[in-house]
């Protein structure tokens, strides 16, 4: 999926895309892990899947070796879900570990994560997440 660079990000910044997560799309790193968490939320909606794949960390319980069938995975969830808003609630950060607590609604219900990002060879990856309550 695409958007035009002017289109409001999909992350619900407040700020344009190509201000936003456009760039970390691209390739820039994101500075810090609130970034991160951001631009991999936007990549879910425009259905990225190696944004995600390349953002995740190996110790993740979700990271794959089989990349075409991770990859797979990821499209079908992208494409069965209706991403309709983020909020931030918490960040902290360190210099190589930060957590970002999060609400997304997805369709009918929110989903409420505190993620945990690591910092390896100075790029930020997701490494896990505890999942609050749903409503």
């Amino acid at each position: 999926m695409k958007i035009s660079p002017n289109t409001p990000c999909p992350c619900h910044s407040g700020k344009k895309y190509k201000q936003c997560c456009q760039p970390y799309h691209k390739g820039i790193l994101p500075f810090n892990a609130m970034l991160l968490m951001r631009s991999r939320y936007s990549a879910y909606v425009l259905e990225m899947a190696e944004y995600i794949m390349k953002t995740t960390h190996p110790a993740n319980p979700d990271f794959s070796p089989n990349s075409a069938e991770w990859k797979e995975s990821i499209l079908s969830f992208c494409r069965s879900t209706h991403f309709s808003g983020l909020k931030i609630l918490e960040f902290t950060g360190g210099e190589n570990e930060a957590f970002v607590t999060f609400e997304a609604k997805l369709g009918e219900y929110t989903m409420k994560e505190k993620s945990r990002f690591v910092k390896e060879d100075g790029k930020w990856l997701y490494e896990s997440g505890d999942f609050g309550e749903e409503s």
